[in-house]
């Protein structure tokens, strides 16, 4: 199925662009999250007029972006959890968690689906989480586990 991109998305094209995806990406997730038209005539036609207008807003999407990065980027952020003797935790940290934390810590509101963890926080320590902010901006935030108390 061919669609027009109204922004800027990482691994699958730039605004304006007509690429040619699956259905039910393209129903799915582009389309349903305007990020996406179907490529008629009329849209190409009605896309080419506001393709500036377009890179506008990216740009200020990507300042947006690169002020955030700039706040939270190299930042640690501690997470206190139940765990095992042997440092496991009960349950994991997910991506909804570490919204909430940066969110109570530094007033700044990141959807979980722009968190992925490079893998999954099952155990106490240090992780890498990366944080994509833009299609063309990744923050790297560090989560420290630490246990609230030991269970036996």
């Amino acid at each position: 199925m061919k669609v027009i991109l109204l922004e800027n998305i990482k691994r699958v094209g730039n605004i304006g662009e007509i690429i040619d995806v699956k259905r039910g990406f393209a129903r799915n997730f582009l389309i349903a999250n305007k990020k996406a038209l179907y490529a008629s005539k009329e849209n190409i036609h009605q896309v080419d007029k506001i393709k500036s207008e377009l890179s506008k807003k990216d740009n200020e999407k990507k300042l947006e972006a690169k002020s955030i990065y700039e706040k939270i980027n190299k930042t640690e952020y501690v997470v206190k959890k139940l765990s095992t003797e042997n440092n496991e935790l009960y349950g994991s940290v997910k991506p909804t968690e570490i919204s909430k934390l940066i969110l109570e810590k530094d007033k700044i509101e990141i959807r979980p689906s722009m968190i992925q963890p490079i893998k999954d926080i099952k155990s106490i320590g240090k992780f890498k989480v990366k944080i994509s902010l833009h299609s063309e901006v990744d923050a790297e935030i560090t989560i420290v586990v630490q246990s609230s108390e030991t269970i036996e």
